[in-house]
């Protein structure tokens, strides 16, 4: 068994009960502001006063240097793109009306690192700002290139 970020409880293999559209994570307390800020357009992630390091998931303590002194902050949105992939096949029902999509890891301007949808074509390397949508009732991010968001925007 694994433990996923948002898990309150290591994760088990889906029951017959499940819903093959949930995507809902079972979000543990401390979590709950970065899950608050998609709702609300928002990329949120904990910082820690120590040291200076930049996180998104939740944790009790630093990842960098285990301090306990953490303040959620809320990113600018902008960011480089640190990895790219391609899903052919989507993991569950629920994303496989989007299949193909392409997924990437983006490295915020703030320094955390967070995945998200992105618009195809999108290369490492490539500024990007994030954009939200909606998918089977939750907030998900979509990271588009700069140059693509204002030329919608302006």
């Amino acid at each position: 068994m694994t433990t996923h970020p948002f898990a309150a409880h290591p994760t088990t293999p889906a029951s017959s009960t499940s819903h093959p559209m949930d995507i809902s994570p079972k979000p543990i307390a401390f979590a709950q502001p970065y899950l608050d800020g998609l709702t609300q357009g928002q990329i949120r992630f904990q910082q820690c006063t120590a040291c200076g390091q930049a996180q998104i998931f939740a944790h009790d303590a630093c990842t960098h240097c285990a301090s306990d002194q953490l303040v959620w902050k809320t990113s600018t949105g902008h960011g480089c793109v640190y990895a790219v992939t391609i899903v052919s096949r989507a993991p569950s029902d629920a994303f496989r009306a989007l299949a193909p999509y392409t997924l990437v890891v983006v490295e915020m301007q703030e320094g955390a690192r967070v995945m998200g949808h992105a618009q195809a074509g999108i290369k490492i390397g490539d500024r990007v700002i994030a954009e939200y949508f909606e998918h089977a009732g939750h907030t998900l991010i979509r990271f588009e290139l700069i140059n693509s968001y204002w030329n919608k925007h302006v």
